[in-house]
């Protein structure tokens, strides 16, 4: 059977991490090892981690001291090490509940896709709050996941992604030091670039706990819809493309012949004066998934904030 290595980073995670651990162990896909990489806690996040791998061997579990880094470095560093060697990965939080079949329904579409072409697994998640309950769904994406899309959006959580061996490869051939939004847009925007395949599930795979303590929340709601807009405006969203054009750079040559002439002109078009940028717009064929994100990403180029 195909194994699969599900990467866990934590930081001070303690409150939640059993529910998550125990979620492991109620996977009807067995055949997984654990790698654990604690990016300096000071609460018992360690010693919970200690304990499940006395329950599991040494040889099912491993912790690791992170890179104190930041969460994209702790995530990219498991994800690139390698000496981790499995079928498939699986990028895990500190604090969610993942649905007992989540490695089974991401592995039976992994293995539906040719070992050397890139692949990634991503699903909708169902909200709960600090108490475990649950109130909500992520938005459900219903567009074609694409390079176009990826440049300007990320559309699944890392805490829902698994991906093979060949979209790690090329995860691998970029330097990890940089500093960039998120490991799991990265992971996006690298499979897609390359040409590989992205699987968005709308099926909820993944109990996503928001709270106070989350480096990231909820996009669901008009107050984060209005977050969102201020962010853009304040220019963050730019400072993000930003960071993901020059990580891209040094993978052009991997990319496919379409995809580097749309990273081209979207590059381009970043460039441009404001009759410039509205057409490089509409010649780079970049989109988010819904009406209302297109036309928000129309007004951003035209005020110069992509």
């Amino acid at each position: 059977m195909p194994q699969v290595a599900i990467l866990l980073c934590t930081f001070n995670g303690a409150r939640f991490l059993g529910p998550q651990l125990s979620s492991f162990g109620d996977q009807t896909w067995r055949d997984w090892r654990l790698f654990a990489s604690d990016d300096g806690s000071a609460d018992e996040t360690v010693a919970i981690l200690s304990q499940q791998r006395r329950m599991l061997g040494s040889d099912r579990m491993q912790i690791r001291c992170g890179p104190r880094q930041g969460h994209f470095a702790n995530f990219l560093g498991l994800a690139c090490d390698g000496s981790i060697r499995a079928d498939y990965f699986a990028y895990s939080d500190q604090d969610d509940i993942w649905e007992p079949e989540k490695l089974t329904r991401a592995v039976a579409w992994l293995e539906s896709v040719p070992s050397h072409i890139p692949a990634v697994f991503g699903s909708r998640t169902r909200l709960i709050d600090a108490n475990g309950r649950a109130y909500g769904l992520s938005p459900l994406f219903r567009r074609e996941p694409s390079f176009r899309n990826a440049l300007v959006q990320n559309i699944a959580g890392g805490n829902t992604m698994v991906f093979n061996a060949a979209a790690r490869e090329h995860l691998m051939a970029n330097p990890t030091k940089l500093s960039l939004p998120g490991h799991d847009w990265w992971t996006y925007l690298v499979t897609t670039a390359v040409g590989g395949e992205v699987r968005y599930e709308p099926t909820p795979l993944v109990r996503y706990r928001v709270h106070s303590q989350n480096m990231v929340g909820s996009n669901v709601g008009l107050l984060n819809y209005a977050r969102r807009v201020h962010m853009v405006a304040r220019g963050r969203f730019r400072g993000w493309i930003d960071l993901n054009v020059a990580a891209l750079k040094p993978l052009r040559d991997r990319m496919t012949e379409e995809n580097r002439n749309i990273f081209d002109l979207f590059c381009d078009m970043r460039k441009r004066s404001l009759i410039g940028r509205q057409i490089g717009f509409f010649k780079s064929g970049i989109y988010r998934q819904t009406t209302l994100g297109n036309l928000g990403l129309l007004v951003a180029a035209w005020a110069n904030k992509i």
